[in-house]
């Protein structure tokens, strides 16, 4: 029965599907999850993901490809690789990308479950060359790490190269009972490798498994992003199933211990994990995570596909260690027509705004915050009766910055929200990417950003303002549509 319903999901091409988005990296059809491999490499960028191509929902891992000349513009590459050695039977897990002279050479997790039942499995890094960006080989010498340190487990995944000096480091996720962890090697060549130590393990609170690690150097600080599963909800903060983390502090490559000073979510929305950097040729950080989360409800599914990555974002530290996400400026290349609002009053009525409208929308709003409302913001994919909406809005009461999706569309929705700091400002910018499935949220230069999948009908397509418990005022609204790069 199954097969028959994945027979016929694979005959609905992926294009007539509402949802399908617009100018995020999805799939061609079928399952995506982890961003993998990001690099820059023979002028072109190149990202990996973790990829299902037989079935919408998780299974064997493969690496999905896609590739770009500016970040924005995307094209569909054959699959780089498939599981099917002794050491990757079941799959080809999650991992990181380099130029070995000349060479794009991948480094992955090849996974084996031993019991699946009992959550047995044995993980090995593996590589894999390409001389042409297409096709790739894996080494004869696979694993090039055998098995766990005895600080790990069988949970072993996950590596992020990076090279420093005349050295070549990687990052692993790993854990320890219900520790997790982050171990640390070194190696000349990218065969041989050394095991330096534990960088850094959770302080039993932290989570019982660290997966995805990446480590960046940025503004004279180190920063650690990793996502760790099994943190517990605090106030507002790791609402998801599973959330992504950076830490801010300082590595120490001859002992191989990372302090820290900072320990922060990176993004507050419902749909961000795995994230994953890379380094340009302009030196800039940029990353990707994958915009959904293992609960959430995937009715893109219906239609033969699951699974999306976020839009591309700089990385930028502040003097105070925090790490800010702003969109990357090459996303301006898509916008099209535009709208242009100013002096706008806002109270309890609704109303639809004379703005460029669609499925696919990028918005910049001056919200002042001098009024008298408890609350006032957006409505954002709105049908004509208001029946649906996303609601984005902050409260002046509680000073923090709100997302509703409760009347989303498909799927339970909920609410997500995250304290401001707008104390002595004058007015809060919001910075919004609209696309047929999808919300994400930038305000505070960066510093708060909120990713989160939304399925309303086709036809809502409409923004509105408001305000309740007394009035608002927004000094600007611009609003562009933006080109799909799909078509």
């Amino acid at each position: 029965m199954a097969k028959d319903i994945q027979n016929v999901l694979d005959a609905v091409p992926v294009s007539r599907d509402p949802f399908k988005l617009a100018y995020h990296i999805m799939p061609p059809k079928n399952w995506m999850n982890d961003p993998n491999g990001l690099v820059h490499w023979n002028g072109e960028y190149h990202i990996f993901y973790q990829h299902h191509p037989h079935g919408v929902t998780w299974g064997p891992m493969h690496w999905g490809h896609v590739k770009s000349t500016d970040l924005v513009h995307w094209k569909h590459e054959p699959i780089a690789l498939t599981p099917g050695e002794i050491y990757d039977a079941d799959g080809c897990f999650s991992g990181s990308a380099v130029d070995d002279n000349g060479k794009l050479t991948l480094i992955y997790t090849g996974h084996v479950f031993i019991d699946q039942e009992k959550d047995l499995v044995e993980q090995v890094q593996c590589i894999a060359t390409s001389e042409d960006g297409k096709v790739f080989t894996k080494y004869p010498g696979n694993p090039v790490i055998s098995a766990p340190p005895s600080e790990g487990s069988g949970h072993f995944r996950d590596p992020k190269v990076w090279k420093h000096g005349e050295s070549w480091y990687m990052v692993l996720g790993t854990r320890k009972g219900d520790i997790g962890k982050v171990v640390l090697y070194k190696s000349k060549d990218l065969h041989n490798w050394e095991y330096v130590g534990v960088m850094l393990e959770s302080n039993g609170l932290q989570g019982y498994m660290w997966e995805c690690p990446d480590l960046i150097e940025i503004g004279g600080r180190h920063v650690l992003i990793m996502s760790p599963q099994g943190m517990e909800p605090v106030g507002d903060r790791y609402q998801n199933r599973f959330q992504t983390v950076y830490l801010t502090g300082d590595l120490d490559y001859s002992t191989g211990r990372f302090t820290y000073d900072t320990f922060e979510e990176l993004d507050k929305g419902f749909d961000f994990y795995a994230a994953q950097t890379m380094k340009d040729k302009h030196g800039r950080y940029i990353l990707f995570g994958w915009m959904d989360m293992w609960d959430s409800q995937m009715p893109t599914q219906q239609h033969g596909w699951s699974g999306a990555l976020t839009i591309p974002r700089e990385l930028l530290l502040t003097h105070d260690g925090r790490l800010a996400m702003q969109p990357v400026e090459e996303l301006k290349k898509l916008r099209g027509r535009h709208s242009h609002k100013e002096n706008l009053l806002l109270d309890e009525t609704q109303s639809i705004l004379p703005v460029a409208n669609g499925a696919a929308l990028e918005l910049l709003v001056s919200l002042k915050l001098d009024g008298t409302a408890q609350k006032a913001g957006l409505l954002v994919r709105c049908s004509e009766d208001f029946r649906q909406q996303t609601r984005i809005y902050i409260d002046q009461n509680e000073q923090k910055l709100v997302v509703d999706t409760t009347a989303s569309g498909e799927g339970p929705g909920g609410i997500r929200m995250t304290p401001l700091n707008t104390k002595g400002q004058e007015e809060l910018i919001l910075h919004l990417f609209l696309d047929r499935s999808s919300v994400e949220i930038f305000t505070e230069d960066g510093l708060t950003v909120l990713s989160n999948r939304i399925y309303p009908e086709e036809t809502s397509l409409g923004v509105s303002v408001f305000a309740e418990g007394g009035t608002a005022a927004i000094s600007t609204v611009d609003v562009w549509e933006l080109e799909d790069i799909w078509e």
